[in-house]
Order: structure tokens, then sequence, then C-alpha cells
């Protein structure tokens, strides 16, 4: 049994595809209580202070608008297979969530968000580091079809969002912290080869 877990961290763009290259690697180990996937949304900052106006402002693409701090706090406990309790975000609301979401301790933790590789607190937590490369256009395309269909946002919005926030935040912060990758992924969960190698890789963590 692993004294200390494994913390695989995959970054990328917004709707680059990290969040189903997660969810593979997860299903491979369906009902494996050895693996846990967390979301870095998780960790926006509370905006409950603030009113709905306000919130509605929040550049979501910036590292500012994360609680990096708690995020740091709670790896160091799942790197020592402590429990924690993880925060969860109501996008309807701009505000973090009256509920959480008790995680025990596991042998792998995947850990998936556009900071993930740029935050150095957090890539240092990461044991192996994954960065998910799809091309603009198709990320936009997704991110697009999300948000209107997931989050009730509407089409100019979206557009306005991206134009003024996504695009500009990923050239500045996401597109940088590419260097720091040990595995870049071209295309996201359609690139079998790499997601077959990262499989590989948990298997030989926790059999």
């Amino acid at each position: 049994m692993r004294e200390q877990a494994v913390i695989i961290g995959i970054a990328g763009g917004s709707a680059s595809g990290k969040t189903s290259i997660a969810h593979q690697l997860y299903d491979c180990f369906q009902g494996h209580h050895k693996v846990k996937i967390m979301k870095q949304d998780d960790y926006y900052k509370d905006q409950s202070h603030m009113v709905f106006e306000e919130r509605t402002k929040t550049n979501y693409d910036h590292p500012f608008a994360f609680d990096t701090d708690l995020l740091v706090e709670h790896l160091k406990k799942l790197k020592n297979k402590e429990t924690i309790l993880k925060p969860t975000y109501d996008y309807t609301l701009h505000t973090r969530s009256h509920i959480t979401e008790t995680i025990e301790g596991r042998d792998v933790i995947i850990l998936e968000g556009i900071f993930v590789l740029a935050e150095k607190a957090v890539r240092d937590m990461c044991d192996i580091l994954v960065y998910v490369d799809t091309d603009s256009d198709i990320r936009f395309i997704r991110r697009l079809r999300r948000d209107i269909e997931e989050r009730g946002r509407s089409l100019d919005s979206v557009c306005k969002q991206y134009l003024e926030t996504v695009r500009p935040m990923h050239e500045q912060f996401i597109e940088p912290s590419k260097k720091y990758a040990h595995i870049i992924v071209p295309e996201g969960g359609s690139n079998i080869v790499a997601v077959d190698l990262l499989i590989t890789k948990i298997k030989s963590i926790v059999d």
C-alpha cells in the first residue's frame, strides 16, 4: 500500500478536453477506490459577500478567481491520504455552493483545470503534469455548446466573454504553462495513444 498519493495534474485551455481525458482515465478503474477526479473549477473563490451583478463581472479565466491557497492545502492533505471537505461551485449564482464533497484518501488523485500547470504552488504538488493541446477554434466551438446547453448562457454573452477574457487569458497564462508538462496530449481525449500511456502509468501505481 502506498504511503503517499500520486497526483496527476491535467491542464489546457478551456474546453480542450481535460475533463474527457480525466474521465477516460477514471473509467478504466470504475469502482476502484484508489482513484479520484478533482476539478480545479470547484475552487473558484466564494463570492457570497458580493451582490449578484458584481459576481457576474468576475474574470473566471484569471488566476485571481481561484482560491489557490485552499486547493494547495487540500492537495497536501490528499497527498498524505487524509480526508478533505471539497467545495463545489454554483455557476448559476456565481458563487460557492453550500454543498461540500467528502473525499477520502486515494492512491491516485486526478486534478484537472486550466491553471493546474500555470500556478507553481499547484504544479509543485503534482507528480505527473499533462497539458491537453487543442486548436483554439475547436475549443471555442466546444465552449460555446457547453455554456449554452449546460450553463444557460446566450450566444452573445459567450462570444463576448471569449473575446474579452478567455482568449487573452489563455495566451497570457495557460499557453505558456505548456512548457512545464511532462506529457503534451494533442487533440484531447481522441488521442488514444496518449490516454493509453497514462492508463498504463496509473495501473503501475494502483496495482
